[in-house]
Order: structure tokens, then C-alpha cells, then sequence
């Protein structure tokens, strides 16, 4: 997916999240960018993180959903900035199937412009100290 803006990636990452939608979750990142997950998975490349996301889409997070919450945008350049998003995530489960809560999440994206829009180049998702 296409990004005019590096503000509007909050939104579009919290919608593909809720759709489970793996593949346009990693469309937001560059095609040799880096990904550490919540869960402290490591993917570099697109199909990597594509891959990733599935496995944890279709586990603890199936029917997690992500609220938007704070935004801040820094930007580096012309043609470079970082985001941190703020993220309140309800819905994980526990293996056992029982309900995990809710946790505070932070998505610190390093973005670059390239040829089609806005992408992250490098991207950590952690779960924000209580």
C-alpha cells in the first residue's frame, strides 16, 4: 500500500491489523526493511515479515484488534522521519484460549520516501512498560 504521508500509516497498519491481512501489513515496508514483532520475532525482507505476521495473526493476536492512540513524527529529512504510534491492543489470547487482557503497544517506525510513497524502512512493535 501506498502512503502519501507518513501520518496516515497509524490508521492504514491498525485496519489491515484488524482484517488480518498479513501481506498488506508488510506492504508498509520497504522490500529489504527489518521487523521485531511484539511476540520478539526478527524478519528482514518483506516476504520474511509477511510471514511473520501471518503466523502471529492466525495465533495469540486472531482476534486482537489495535486502537490508535498517540502519535509523534519526527522528521530527518526531506525524505526520511520516524513515527512512534502508540497502540492499545485488547483481544490476545493465551493458548489456552482464555483472554490475556489488554496491553499497551508501541510501533517505532523508522520511514523512508521511496518510488511509490512512504514505506518503513526498520520497525520495532514492543510492548510498552507498564
Amino acid at each position: 500500500m501506498s502512503l502519501d504521508d507518513p501520518t496516515q500509516l497509524p490508521r492504514a497498519f491498525a485496519q489491515a491489523w484488524g482484517a488480518r491481512d498479513a501481506r498488506a501489513l508488510a506492504e508498509f515496508f520497504a522490500e529489504d526493511a527489518d521487523f521485531l514483532s511484539l511476540t520478539g520475532g526478527l524478519a528482514e525482507g518483506r516476504a520474511q515479515i509477511a510471514e511473520l505476521l501471518a503466523g502471529e495473526l492466525a495465533g495469540a493476536f486472531a482476534r486482537a484488534r489495535l486502537v490508535t492512540g498517540k502519535t509523534r513524527l519526527r522528521p530527518v529529512g526531506p525524505e526520511a522521519s520516524v513515527l512512534t504510534q502508540r497502540f492499545v491492543l485488547t483481544g490476545i489470547v493465551h493458548a489456552d484460549g482464555s483472554d490475556a487482557g489488554r496491553i499497551g503497544a508501541i510501533l517505532a517506525a523508522t520511514m523512508g520516501l521511496g518510488a511509490t510513497g512512504w514505506e518503513i524502512v526498520s520497525a520495532q512493535f514492543v510492548v510498552e512498560a507498564a
